[in-house]
């Protein structure tokens, strides 16, 4: 991961609805969690609660799938690996 995409990726993060929405998903493990699961949880409007999940899977940090008529947000949790992984590849440069 380059620079620019770490910053994109912790730009979106640095939202606290995204950084709450994504703490959530990532507590959720690798089934994830239904929108409608995330919604109540977080008392989030469900229009603004739609903006927020795409900036996160526009920046691939969420995964979205359909399993029957419900729709579930998983974290990346390799993108999750990479972004931390990259910040700490910095700790301690040159001491």
């Amino acid at each position: 991961m380059n620079d620019e995409q770490l910053a994109k990726c912790l730009a979106e993060l640095g939202n606290i609805t995204r950084l709450r929405i994504f703490k959530l998903l990532i507590k959720a493990g690798e089934k994830g969690l239904p929108v409608g699961t995330v919604q109540k949880s977080l008392d989030i409007p469900a229009s603004t609660l739609s903006h927020h999940l795409s900036k996160l899977a526009s920046k691939n940090l969420i995964h979205k799938n359909r399993v029957g008529t419900t729709q579930n947000c998983i974290a990346n949790y390799d993108i999750l690996d990479i972004v931390v992984s990259e910040l700490k590849e910095q700790c301690c440069l040159g001491a």
